[in-house]
């Protein structure tokens, strides 16, 4: 089969290619997916270009990407909940990243039968950063009226965040540059802050949530339009403690200056590390179904033009997702 692989760490056109590789087998749990398109996110042109190699550990040449929608062509012999033939979707482990190819294998309690409004190609685009944003938002409680300043409101998961805050029944205020404004606030966002023309700080203030999608100075910002009590949750930022741990972070302090910040605001501070999960995964299905979440599709590239794709979406102007169709 055909497959898209990182061959090095460099720039994008020198370190991918399209391979012939072998089909994957299967185990007992797992499900063999015919890809009909992908997803590509910031964390795959990140692996290509050698930001995360001391975190992600590849044998090169490796097939890449996560996110994943086709239909079942084979399951293992333990596997009740899916059959030939459905259409399904999935964030895969990292232990089975490989979704730029023809067929990918993924553990069957990490799929989920995709939308049935939702084309393949729309419904690749959900995973990652519908996950995201919810074990983001979800991890500091997110309520009906809380004020919720969600950053970079045009990115995948920003896009997506607004939409799942409003649905929670949030106040939502968002960022974004002058020629998005529109574009966003038919998202649902209550107030849309034109970052280039207005100062957020001035706009957006004594919020329950922030959502840091920037990091670095936005990080520490955000404990200052926070109210007392309020929540920060970050997708960028230092680990908290808690997530310190689950990443193997051994004998891991918050830096000073976010420790004193907490403390000063009586805040809750959270980091997501996304984890793949099946039944988040069928909530975004049926917030789809619903009407709640319309899946945002920037441009969509055939399978043998991907990494043009991956260049897009390095120049981070793409608003909503980048697509790879094997259809």
């Amino acid at each position: 089969m055909k497959a898209l692989q990182i061959t090095k760490y460099g720039a994008i056109k020198d370190s991918l290619s399209i391979n012939e590789i072998d089909k994957p087998t299967i185990k007992a749990n797992d499900i063999l997916v015919e890809v009909k398109a992908a997803s590509i996110n910031p964390i795959d042109y990140k692996l290509v270009e050698g930001h995360l190699k001391d975190k992600v550990s590849l044998n090169l040449p490796s097939t890449i990407g996560y996110d994943v929608s086709g239909v079942v062509v084979e399951k293992g012999a333990d596997v009740s909940d899916f059959e030939i033939g459905d259409e399904v979707y999935s964030r895969v482990p990292q232990e089975q990243m490989g979704t730029i190819a023809q067929f990918v294998a993924v553990t069957s309690d990490l799929v989920a039968k995709k939308p049935e409004n939702s084309s393949f190609e729309e419904a690749s685009g959900l995973p990652l950063t519908g996950l995201t944003a919810i074990q983001a938002l979800e991890s500091v409680d997110i309520k009906e009226n809380d004020r919720i300043l969600i950053h970079a409101g045009s990115g995948g998961v920003g896009s997506f965040a607004i939409q799942y805050a409003k649905a929670k029944g949030a106040i939502v205020y968002t960022t974004t540059s002058s020629k998005n404004v529109d574009w966003v606030k038919a998202l649902g966002a209550d107030r849309v802050i034109d970052y280039k023309t207005e100062d957020y700080k001035e706009v957006a203030n004594n919020l329950d949530i922030v959502f840091d999608t920037l990091g670095d100075d936005y990080t520490f910002d955000a404990f200052e339009i926070i109210k007392e009590g309020g929540r920060v949750t970050t997708i960028v930022g230092p680990p908290d403690e808690d997530t310190a741990k689950h990443m193997g972070m051994t004998d891991y302090k918050l830096p000073e200056k976010l420790s004193k910040l907490i403390d000063k605001k009586s805040a809750i501070y959270k980091l997501t590390w996304m984890q793949p999960d099946a039944e988040q995964l069928k909530t975004i299905t049926a917030m789809v179904e619903h009407g709640d979440i319309k899946p945002i599709v920037d441009l969509i590239y055939p399978f043998e033009d991907a990494i043009d794709a991956y260049e897009y979406l390095a120049t981070r102007r793409a608003q909503g997702k980048v697509i790879i169709s094997l259809s």
